[in-house]
């Protein structure tokens, strides 16, 4: 039974351990919308041993008691078999606290990491709004909390010229020695041998920037403002800081809002004519949803991403995988597990 349970439980396991892990990051975020603590439990480590037993009995019995008319004859015969099949998974659940937490929710995502993503083809009107906050002293929206505020039109040109820049090719990155412990990121925008348009898109956007027109490369740094024309300041998120921004979107039923139980975002005021920039769209509902890409119940509302919604999917996924760049919790207080060799 060994060979053939890896074609089983390889994909069961990652199918089941993948659906909770997309309903845990839901409801986390829904949790947050109605001000709830959030917890993440990760799944430490999965042991699965398996036990096939079987046995088989044969009898036989015969008896002569004496002559066939006075005593008769005995013969009698048995044949059995049993049989035992045993699964004994174990699995082992960390919740993600303390120093942990805080290492992997509330730690700035790195600026080199963002635009190395873009390097890797991630477009960037999907990456630069979830995970920068500014970028130059141009800030993008917050949809709930204290500095709540709508997003610079600056800020989504930017954007705009930064994806134009990534699908003409003209846009890069390098790493650097700094010194004998550091690295440098640096991007580069080719501006020779491109189109015309990615000429002038580049030109736009060192004026919305501030930055040097012709510089040959550019400093990244984490900061608000830039310390000079080579440099670009970009100030990111953290992991729960995107959670925040998302749980701001949540489409909280009208009737909780009005009773207190959550706060109005910005994007609740887009009936009002507010021009809102939706990350993603989660829906909610007294009643089970039929086609959803992953479903939460909570607070006897079902809270939902629409599986037809694929700009929705895709900044969930996008948040699934920042998740797994990230260090998760710690691995030494997993309990040791011996499994019997015999």
């Amino acid at each position: 039974i060994g060979p053939q349970s890896v074609l089983r439980d390889r994909f069961d396991y990652n199918k089941a351990i993948s659906d909770s892990w997309k309903e845990q990051t839901l409801l986390n975020i829904v949790k947050l919308r109605y001000a709830d603590m959030p917890l993440f439990v990760e799944v430490a480590s999965i042991v699965s041993g398996y036990t096939l037993e079987s046995s088989v009995n044969l009898g036989a019995k015969f008896f002569d008691g004496g002559s066939p008319a006075e005593f008769g004859t005995t013969t009698s015969a048995s044949v059995g078999g049993s049989g035992k099949y045993t699964d004994r998974p174990t699995i082992t659940y960390s919740p993600i606290t303390g120093g942990n937490f805080n290492k992997t929710f509330m730690t700035p995502i790195p600026p080199s990491a963002v635009m190395f993503m873009l390097q890797a083809g991630w477009p960037a009107e999907l990456v630069l709004p979830m995970t920068v906050e500014a970028i130059n002293g141009q800030r993008a929206q917050r949809s709930v909390g204290l500095r709540e505020r709508g997003g610079e039109e600056s800020f989504y040109r930017i954007v705009e010229l930064f994806g134009l820049l990534q699908r003409g090719g003209a846009l890069g990155m390098r790493v650097t020695r700094k010194d004998s412990v550091q690295d440098s990121t640096v991007v580069v925008i080719r501006r020779k041998n491109v189109a015309p348009e990615i000429q002038a898109a580049a030109r736009e956007l060192a004026s919305l920037l501030g930055i040097r027109p012709h510089a040959p490369e550019y400093t990244i740094s984490f900061s608000e403002m830039a310390r000079n024309d080579t440099e670009l300041a970009i100030l990111t998120r953290s992991t729960l800081a995107i959670m925040l921004e998302l749980a701001g979107q949540v489409r909280a039923p009208a009737a909780h809002v009005a009773d207190g139980r959550t706060l109005p975002a910005l994007t609740d005021r887009e009936a009002a004519g507010v021009e809102v920039r939706r990350l993603v769209d989660i829906h909610s509902s007294p009643v089970e949803p039929d086609d959803a890409f992953v479903a939460v119940k909570y607070r006897d509302h079902w809270f939902w991403i629409d599986d037809r919604d694929f700009n929705s999917k895709r900044s969930f996924a996008y948040l699934m995988l920042l998740f797994s760049l990230t260090e998760s919790g710690g691995k030494e207080g997993l309990p040791l597990v011996t499994i019997p060799a015999g």
